[in-house]
């Protein structure tokens, strides 16, 4: 199974209505709840440390049995940029995008 959740966020940054496959997402609350996999929030909170912009939308995925955030941002130049962290750990995989290194914030 490719994607299990999805969580558009509003440019608000407010939550829409979660979609889920299934009853997968009451899995995924429970392995997050029980700290096998790290929250959302923990997520966030690391890229708004370091990045500019606003979180478009947050998808868990199973893939190749690897659980991944990827999360989307549109930056202050109206670049997109996708983020990609190992779910059980929180570390970051990847970046892709477009002008990223006007996204990131000053040290």
């Amino acid at each position: 199974m490719l994607l299990l959740v999805t969580m558009p966020l509003m440019m608000s940054g407010a939550l829409v209505p979660v979609s889920a496959d299934g009853d997968n997402w009451r899995d995924l609350h429970k392995e997050v709840k029980e700290g096998h996999l790290v929250g959302i929030d923990e997520i966030m909170d690391w890229l708004e440390a370091r990045y500019e912009g606003q979180i478009l939308e947050v998808e868990l995925e199973q893939e190749d049995g690897k659980i991944e955030y990827e999360v989307e941002m549109i930056g202050p130049r109206g670049q997109v940029v996708e983020f990609e962290f190992d779910a059980t750990n929180g570390e970051l995989l990847s970046i892709e995008g477009v002008n990223i290194e006007a996204m990131k914030k000053s040290p």
